[in-house]
């Protein structure tokens, strides 16, 4: 099969580090795998086997904004046509992110399954403290998924939607995120210089609200023990003003970005998640994955479905630093045993890409 992965960018985030697990995977698999990315923004190593087509230049770089929707979806079909002309008819379509989806769901492909990485509500919810042209953009945006064939992260994504009704799909289903664990063992085992000798925890994420790094901090300050956090995270200078201004600027390192977070990952006492709202966070089951114990948010959505069983004691309410603190402290003391974890036999990239192969079957 010939699969198109559309996405904003492979900028470095979540979403488009999911799509490449699963674009390799398909590869793998005997299949073709391309990436549309909407800007030429590039932060992962791509592997040759991987087309990437960069459907607007810098100069096209207002193309999501009304005044322009028209020419964007135009130009944007034009080059899906190209391709195709170049490289034969894709079998399937798969749409990311909000900007990329309100262009593909326009163009008229065939078959198209929007990934929805986030939850709805919490999004609109974000957006409307914004001020209204942020939340009137983000609701059209979702919006623009009526009618469409879904394909959620989590089943706490999938329930939300049906449950709300805000968006009303084609169809809807629940797909993982995809992972490689013997890539995952073999990146954790390299070494990295300038890992702490000394014990730490380790937090991973975009210094963006929804991380809710001031909670992280606040948990910080009222813990029994000292120990140092390790922030990989981009805007390291915004971070460490945040930490200054809640007291433990002196136990925060911040290295940069890591190409490789797992000796990271590995090496820390736990790794710890403070967010108001994910979709299936991919920084827990890569630290499971590592051994290391997590701590985290309850928040909608992916942790309740992540953290099971023994590993379920280890949630905490959202916007909580006197819980999230608490159990920081008790995870130093008394880790859960990681064996058998649920989640990683439901998330292996083979299974997840043969899930989505069977979308056109």
């Amino acid at each position: 099969m010939r699969i198109a992965i559309a996405i904003d960018s492979l900028a470095g985030g979540g979403a488009e580090k999911v799509m490449l697990t699963l674009a390799k995977e398909f590869t793998e698999m005997g299949h073709e795998a391309h990436f549309l990315v909407m800007i030429d923004s590039v932060a992962f190593d791509i592997p040759p086997s991987l087309p990437v087509h960069v459907c607007f230049t810098k100069e096209d770089k207002d193309f999501d904004r009304a005044f322009r929707f028209k020419f964007a979806v135009s130009r944007l079909r034009k080059k899906i046509d190209n391709i195709e002309a170049e490289f034969g008819k894709f079998d399937l379509f798969l749409s990311n992110l909000d900007k990329t989806n309100r262009l593909m769901v326009k163009t008229e492909v065939s078959p198209l399954f929007v990934v929805v990485h986030a939850s709805v509500e919490e999004e609109l919810i974000r957006h409307a403290k914004l001020g209204p042209f942020a939340y009137l953009n983000k609701f059209w945006a979702k919006k623009a998924l009526n009618g469409q064939h879904l394909v959620t992260v989590s089943e706490g994504i999938a329930n939300e939607i049906v449950r709300t009704k805000r968006i009303e799909p084609a169809s809807i289903r629940c797909i993982y995120n995809p992972f490689e664990f013997d890539d995952i063992t073999a990146l954790s085992q390299q070494k990295a210089q300038e890992i702490p000798d000394s014990d730490y925890l380790i937090h991973i994420g975009r210094y963006v609200k929804q991380k809710r790094h001031d909670v992280l901090f606040q948990s910080m300050a009222k813990m029994k023990s000292q120990i140092p956090v390790v922030l990989l995270c981009h805007k390291p200078k915004k971070a460490l003003k945040a930490a200054k201004k809640f007291g433990v600027e002196h136990r925060v390192i911040i290295p940069g970005f890591q190409l490789n977070p797992f000796p990271w990952i590995k090496n820390a006492r736990a790794l710890v998640l403070s967010s108001d709202f994910e979709g299936l966070p991919t920084v827990l089951i890569e630290s499971l994955a590592c051994g290391t114990p997590v701590v985290s948010t309850d928040c909608p959505h992916g942790p309740r479905e992540i953290m099971s069983g023994e590993l379920a004691r280890f949630l905490v309410p959202r916007r909580d630093p006197n819980a999230l603190a608490s159990k920081l402290d008790e995870v130093l003391v008394g880790p859960p045993k990681l064996v058998e974890v649920d989640i990683l036999a439901k998330v292996q990239a083979a299974r997840i890409a043969q899930e989505y192969l069977a979308l056109v079957k």
